[in-house]
């Protein structure tokens, strides 16, 4: 089963309870042990899903709301892995992924299969797929091969290191932009100043999250902003009119991807820190 969520404007937005954000914005359950948890969103036609093999191997299937033979036909994948080892299988060519290498999967892969190599330590995919009008290789990137950057300073508690995999000048894809950022000890804010780019949706998906502990993530308009807590292994929507931004209890790290009109990184419309509300 894939859920579907619909589109919400900043003025319905500005209405809502903190169960109806939570409701529109927040994806509590991303892995289930030998299923695919699958959210439609309708913000650029984004699926933002999870796979956990554990006993047996998960297939991606194709679904009704797709209306497509198979569900890359008109789509292309990008996968992290944030658990213990695997291998995803694409039209017979495998593929083993350690934590925190990626796998991009282009348009018109007939079979995608994950398996884990060990179920006391199952691989966990974080899966984000867009719309493709434009065919690119499968190709796979472990976080020693990609662009990094620093970023941030102990003493604004936001020193971090970002990990580009699947972008204009990495991994080729249509639309889709991907990649995952791991904060320094100490550090605990994310992605500030914050920012919006209307020209792009963006998911943020939260794992290495002390169980106990969570992350305040900051959505809405910058001058009117909201917040959901997420816990460990949770993602979240966020709408291209939104800020997206967080500071967690804990260290963490957070997986974000984008699709859209623009795939330059640096598309991004800053908003002054005083000047958020």
């Amino acid at each position: 089963m894939m859920h579907v969520r619909y589109a919400s404007s900043p003025a319905e937005v500005r209405q809502f309870t903190t169960a109806q954000l939570r409701e529109n914005f927040l994806i509590e359950t991303l892995f289930t042990p030998d299923e695919l948890a699958l959210v439609y969103s309708h913000y650029d036609r984004m699926i933002v899903g999870g796979a956990m093999p554990v006993e047996s191997a998960v297939s991606l299937p194709t679904y009704d709301e797709l209306k497509s033979a198979y569900f890359l036909e008109r789509r292309e994948l990008g996968v992290i892995n944030v658990g213990g080892q695997g291998t995803i299988t694409v039209d017979g060519q495998s593929y083993d992924l350690a934590k925190l290498d990626c796998l991009y999967v282009g348009r018109g892969s007939h079979s995608v299969t994950f398996a884990s190599a060990d179920a006391t330590e199952p691989a966990r995919y974080y899966l984000l797929s867009a719309p493709a009008h434009a065919t690119h290789p499968t190709q796979k990137a472990t976080s020693t091969e990609v662009f990094s950057a620093s970023m941030g300073s102990s003493e604004t508690a936001n020193a971090r290191t970002i990990y580009r995999y699947i972008h204009k000048d990495g991994i080729q894809s249509c639309q889709l932009v991907m990649g995952l950022t791991i904060l320094q000890p100490g550090s605990v804010w994310n992605t500030m100043p914050a920012h919006v780019h209307d020209r792009r949706m963006e998911a943020y998906f939260y794992f290495d999250l002390d169980p106990a502990h969570r992350v305040l993530h900051l959505m809405g308009q910058p001058a009117e902003t909201r917040h959901l807590m997420v816990a460990n292994h949770q993602a979240v929507v966020s709408p291209p009119w939104s800020v997206h931004s967080g500071c967690g209890t804990a260290s963490y790290s957070f997986i974000w991807g984008m699709a859209g009109e623009n795939l330059d990184y640096a598309d991004m419309d800053m908003t002054a820190i005083a000047d958020l509300r």
